[in-house]
């Protein structure tokens, strides 16, 4: 998709939501790291669900880390893959004690050697906690990237590399609040909405329904 084009969408997305947030309800920075492992294959109000009476309580690694694997399972069992996600947060919460003093680190690489922490959920920390100008391919950017034909790539990884070279830098910030959302309201997995999408007259998937 030509770079024109793809600034059109992006003013369109912009226009209607010009600061875009995630929907994860967090306190700080250690429970929005903690929210996003957790929405790995969950929807974010099933997280916040579980994660209201959990960050009540417990908001910072030690505390967490005293909850323990067992205690934190009871918080998050109605999440999927929760007793794998339960080992890697409280993993988590001593590589954060022991090594970065209880804070979030600020870099990419530092993040992704964190226990349950890949490129997606680096990338969401690094642009909502430290405003980084960074791409995350969720399922649903994913999805509405190569719908609109703004990528081609077969892996979340392929798509971030794609989206950060058709995309101008000028959009970055928000690039993947804006598709996350759309795809979470207008452009569904199963049945799209293609009928109210502002988007149709520049989509790839819309032209060959049409």
């Amino acid at each position: 998709m030509k770079k024109p084009i793809v600034n059109k969408i992006f003013k369109i997305l912009s226009h209607k939501n010009e600061n875009p947030r995630t929907e994860l309800v967090y306190k700080n920075e250690f429970t929005l790291l903690v929210a996003v492992i957790l929405s790995a294959q969950a929807t974010d109000i099933s997280v916040n669900i579980a994660t209201k009476p959990l960050f009540e309580a417990y908001d910072t690694p030690e505390k967490m880390l005293r909850l323990g694997e067992i205690g934190l399972k009871k918080y998050i069992q109605s999440i999927g893959l929760f007793n794998h996600k339960a080992k890697h947060i409280i993993s988590l919460c001593n590589r954060l004690i022991n090594e970065y003093n209880s804070r979030v680190p600020s870099h990419f690489d530092k993040l992704l050697q964190l226990p349950g922490v890949g490129r997606k959920t680096a990338n969401v920390v690094l642009n909502c906690l430290f405003n980084q100008p960074t791409i995350a391919v969720d399922t649903h950017v994913f999805r509405v990237a190569k719908r609109l034909g703004l990528a081609k790539g077969n892996t979340p990884q392929k798509v971030e590399n794609e989206l950060l070279e058709v995309i101008d830098q000028k959009w970055h910030q928000y690039a993947h609040h804006w598709l996350v959302l759309h795809g979470r309201y207008i452009c569904k997995a199963r049945k799209p909405n293609c009928t109210i999408c502002p988007l149709k007259r520049y989509c790839a998937y819309y032209k060959e329904l049409v």
